[in-house]
């Protein structure tokens, strides 16, 4: 199966965003989401999705992060207009083997961000644990797994201010490197996953570097994955998206933060403070968003024919 064609879009926006086919979340329900809004040094804003991993620290993708200037962030609400804190921060660390001078999809698009305060934890306010190291190749092919963002409705669509959240299916890391023409791209520090129950359940435009989460063998829920491709003809379809590890990061989240994240399934009953997974949803709302755009300009970089894009 060839890869010409086959484009890799990239889920940062300049703009407010929305989950597809999901659902939107009360306060309490996602105390782990943040939002990004990032400011390049030329003064252009992109949106992305974030969790917080540590009192000062918080994970996102790279390309939300890379060559970027003043990161503004909201943490402790599902309202983007009423957020229970919101601070600036300009310090991030992008993984090293992340190239920021090349505008297209690639591995070890994971990016943590270092606070400029001691978070304090509240009901609304609390850390995900991350996959732990042991797991970081388990195949979750089958498995449901959640997302969560302020993603658009659809590709170009709607952006409300309410964070939403969907539900996705794993798949293997084998099937999705087939959906994506055998691109090298899918590595295995890549999950994928696609609709639930729905085909057009998925993360989208705007959904960068928020959490793909699941409920782990002792009921807690880990964040297995960080929000970071789609496939190029949109979000909508029933191709499935493309995440990040963070199972093969500790060593480096380590090295960078000073802080042992990891944790052995096999060792010990965890004692991480983590939230469930909403067990009620709301129909989706339908008309018109209530969010406002940063701008008209959708940055769409295009190289090779063979090679994947990335889509703001």
């Amino acid at each position: 199966m060839s890869s010409k064609g086959i484009a890799i879009v990239k889920l940062a926006h300049n703009g407010d965003n929305r989950i597809v086919s999901g659902w939107e979340a009360n306060d309490g329900d996602i105390p782990y989401q943040l939002s990004l809004r990032i400011v390049t040094i030329v003064g252009a804003v992109f949106t992305c999705g974030a969790t917080i991993i540590h009192n000062e620290w918080g994970l996102t993708a790279a390309h939300c992060t890379v060559n970027r200037h003043n990161i503004l962030i909201r943490a402790g609400g599902v309202s983007l207009s009423r957020p229970r804190l919101f601070f600036e921060t300009t310090e991030y660390y992008n993984h090293p083997l992340y190239v920021g001078t090349m505008p297209f999809v690639q591995p070890h698009d994971i990016s943590v961000i270092k606070f400029n305060r001691f978070v304090e934890y509240t009901p609304y306010i609390q850390p995900i644990r991350l996959q732990s190291s042991v797991d970081r190749n388990k195949n979750y092919d089958g498995v449901r797994l959640m997302a969560s963002g302020w993603g658009r409705l659809w590709t170009d669509g709607p952006s409300p201010t309410i964070l939403n959240w969907v539900y996705l299916r794993g798949v293997s890391n084998h099937f999705c490197w087939q959906s994506y023409g055998q691109s090298n791209i899918i590595v295995d520090s890549t999950i994928c996953a696609s609709g639930y129950n729905v085909i057009t359940q998925s993360i989208c435009q705007g959904d960068s570097g928020g959490p793909l989460v699941v409920e782990d063998v002792d009921g807690v829920l880990s964040q297995v994955g960080i929000s970071s491709f789609l496939f190029g003809t949109g979000c909508n379809t029933e191709s499935p998206a493309g995440f990040v590890r963070p199972g093969h990061y500790h060593d480096w989240i380590t090295e960078v933060t000073g802080i042992n994240l990891d944790w052995d399934p096999n060792a010990r009953p965890s004692t991480t403070i983590a939230p469930e997974v909403p067990t009620t949803a709301s129909p989706e709302s339908e008309g018109e968003s209530e969010g406002e755009d940063e701008g008209d300009e959708t940055d769409i970089v295009k190289i090779k024919e063979l090679a994947p894009v990335y889509y703001y």
